[in-house]
């Protein structure tokens, strides 16, 4: 006959031994015992890391233990999914045997191999950044592709464009013309322009001087008297 408390008291002494740092004991009936498991450190030192708590089951290891995740860091709800899933198959398959440090063995390598997922992850999201990167360079460089669906687009805005451009220089042009005072305008609005060359000559007072020699005496100029002038016909001018 098979003792379960045997085996069970040993593979907990074992454990003990294997996990001295993350091996708690939780309470002794039923036998509750917590292990947690970190992956390997990663690219940049990152890690997953999850705690599982098993409870032992009377006949255990003819009956599957107990097993459930208490907390976890760094993880997906995904992530504890399948390794809730892998719990599962393990248990089933290691059925009649101890099987605790079986199932933190696969635990520890999913995690693992969760870390080489992030890091692949991270490298492909790297990439396409570069690849993205890239194309806005190429787009930068040699513009998009015309064909005549974009050329018709980019006329018609163009030509919007142009259109309202021309509309605002003509309102502009109006509104000037309305605003552009004539000289009678300006001159009922500045009274002192019809004083303002008066102003300037009483300012002046004696400063202004005048170039006499501009001037001749009415004696000295050749002016031909009509009567010497051998054309001359009063008749002539009577007859006007």
């Amino acid at each position: 006959m098979t003792d379960y408390s045997e085996e069970q008291r040993n593979e907990l002494e074992a454990l003990e031994s294997i996990y001295p740092d993350s091996f708690t004991v939780l309470s002794e009936n039923p036998t509750t015992f917590s292990i947690t498991v970190t992956s390997e450190a990663g690219e940049n030192d990152e890690t997953v890391q999850t705690t599982l708590k098993f409870t032992y089951r009377e006949k255990y290891p003819d009956e599957t233990p107990l097993y459930e995740i208490v907390s976890q860091e760094n993880l997906d709800d995904s992530d504890v999914t399948d390794i809730l899933k892998l719990l599962e198959q393990q248990a089933e398959e290691n059925l009649g045997m101890v099987m605790i440090f079986t199932l933190v063995s696969a635990v520890q390598e999913k995690l693992n191999e969760i870390v080489d997922q992030i890091k692949t992850r991270r490298e492909e999201e790297k990439k396409q950044k570069e690849r993205e990167a890239e194309e806005e360079e190429k787009q930068r460089f040699h513009g998009t592709p015309v064909t005549i669906e974009n050329f018709l687009n980019w006329k018609a805005k163009f030509d919007a464009e142009l259109l309202e451009i021309k509309r605002k220089k003509m309102k502009e042009e109006e509104q000037a013309g309305k605003n552009k005072l004539s000289g009678k305008q300006l001159f009922e609005m500045d009274h002192n322009l019809d004083t303002s060359d008066i102003q300037f000559l009483e300012e002046a007072g004696n400063s202004v001087e005048v170039d006499e020699s501009l001037f001749q005496e009415m004696d000295d100029l050749e002016l031909e008297d009509e009567e010497d002038d051998p054309d001359y016909n009063p008749v002539n001018l009577d007859s006007d």
